[in-house]
């Protein structure tokens, strides 16, 4: 295998990551459960599928918000992704900090539930990226 094989499974592997972390969010918000919860999975649904661009780039980060900001600069700025993408993957971060690291700090499904469906928005908006670059010029 090649590197630029080994790079297109292991994205292949965190798109599918991104998308069973998409539909248990929607699972868990359509069974009224921990809306913590459901911040949670749809945060790291679309933070697997940034994890997928970043196969790619030249760039690594152990922490969060160097990962979001790397993002930004250097897909949403230049318009690569559209602003709203930004925007939700750094709405589903604040909410899911303020969940998990936040004292009585609740959550409501009216707060979380935009949060999910766009983020499968999110998630199929980096895979139509991958499947029209990078995954099509090495395979």
């Amino acid at each position: 295998m090649t590197a630029g094989e080994s790079q297109i499974e292991l994205a292949r592997y965190r798109l599918k990551q991104a998308e069973e972390s998409i539909e248990e969010a929607a699972f868990l918000l359509q069974g009224k459960k921990s809306a913590r919860s459901v911040i949670n999975r749809a945060y790291y649904g679309m933070f697997y599928a940034v994890l997928a661009l970043l196969i790619f780039e030249p760039y690594a980060s152990s922490k969060h918000s160097g990962i979001l900001g790397y993002f930004n600069k250097r897909f949403v700025k230049p318009g690569l992704f559209p602003e709203e993408l930004g925007r939700i993957i750094n709405k589903a971060f604040d909410l899911r900090q303020r969940g998990d690291y936040r004292e009585y700090e609740e959550l409501s499904y009216e707060l979380v539930r935009p949060v999910v469906d766009q983020s499968a928005v999110f998630v199929q908006a980096v895979k139509d990226y991958l499947e029209k670059g990078a995954f099509s010029k090495n395979s």
